[in-house]
């Protein structure tokens, strides 16, 4: 499937910048090249060696997750749901250290899946990803692959920031055959633009801008087709604040406003990387509220799908990489 997006303006700057550009657009797609040709196990102990060298010598972005999840750690130990290695996090100086320099190992891990992606195929997707919803996949896609899909079924898809973000449309496009819409934040690097283009249309994305998203978005539900959001950070502006891990936290409308429109079903997806080299996948469906005002039905919408969010999370705090950015407000003014 094609990806299509409009590449951002190229930035205003020398000749020599746009030539660095594109040499280093050159150098990531001749080093996914390579990735894709050797054993990705190694590599991916290779990318945790990096991250790590990454922790070390990025004090800012250190301390910002450092904060964040703390804040994750405490609330999953004071309502009882923290295992072992997250309830000392909370606790313990120490152990919340290891669980920040997990997060840089599994974020350069992110960057290497997505380098790797033109290699997945069917055959790497039923060998190393675990479905731990099969039977909500079949609810999800009314039972069909392709065109023997129920037509005119649309869905959305609500992702967030967490493990193999890239694999839930691998996982759709590949297994169901779905054609998926997704939004994409447009990069000031024209030639790295059109790279993650390449890589995340191999994986059956059809990306829009940020800009057309809303109206993309819509016709494709219309079309009877899939719609992909990643919706726990506010990237744009104008996301309400929810309870997010006991704290107001801005979560993105898009998801809600585009279920509350149209009708169509809505289920949050996520991926995580297990112990062995494999990876779990599962979806959660999201009842969209259908009393009271638009206002309330969306922030109805939120609440609920901040608590899926949660569910994902409490199983590896490390692999959510948002907690590089920010997420509560308080937090960054109090930093």
């Amino acid at each position: 499937m094609a990806a299509t997006v409009a590449p951002a303006a190229p930035d205003q700057g020398t000749a020599s910048a746009t030539l660095l550009d594109r040499a280093g657009a050159t150098l990531v797609s001749l080093i996914s090249w390579i990735a894709c040709r050797l054993p990705d196990r190694p590599l991916h102990r290779i990318a945790g060696l990096v991250g790590l060298g990454w922790y070390l010598l990025a004090p800012r972005r250190r301390a910002r997750a450092r904060r964040n999840l703390r804040r994750v750690a405490e609330a999953l130990a004071a309502d009882g749901r923290a295992g072992p290695r997250i309830a000392a996090a909370a606790r313990d100086r120490r152990a919340l250290e290891r669980l920040v320099r997990d997060a840089f190992r599994h974020n350069a891990r992110y960057y290497l899946e997505v380098a790797l992606a033109p290699s997945y195929d069917e055959r790497w997707l039923a060998e190393r990803i675990v479905n731990e919803s099969p039977e909500l996949i079949e609810e999800a896609f009314a039972g069909g692959r392709g065109a023997g899909r129920t037509p005119g079924h649309a869905v959305i898809f609500a992702g967030l920031h967490f493990g193999a973000i890239e694999l839930p449309a691998f996982f759709l496009t590949q297994r169901v055959g779905l054609r998926v819409v997704a939004p994409m934040e447009t990069i000031r690097d024209t030639p790295l633009q059109r790279y993650f283009v390449r890589t995340r249309g191999a994986v059956g994305l059809q990306l829009v801008t940020l800009r057309t998203a809303r109206r993309e978005a819509s016709r494709a539900l219309a079309r009877g087709e899939a719609v992909g959001l990643v919706t726990d950070r506010d990237i744009t502006g104008g996301g309400i604040d929810v309870p997010l891990f006991g704290h107001p936290a801005p979560l993105a409308v898009g998801a809600g406003l585009l279920a509350i429109e149209s009708g169509a079903p809505v289920y949050v997806a996520a991926v995580r990387r297990l112990d062995d080299g494999r990876y779990a996948g599962s979806i959660v469906p999201l009842p969209v509220p259908a009393d009271g005002t638009r206002r309330e039905r969306l922030e109805r919408f939120l609440r609920d799908q901040a608590a899926i969010f949660e569910s994902f999370i409490a199983a590896a705090p490390e692999q959510w990489w948002s907690v590089f950015f920010p997420i509560w407000p308080d937090l960054e003014v109090a930093s």
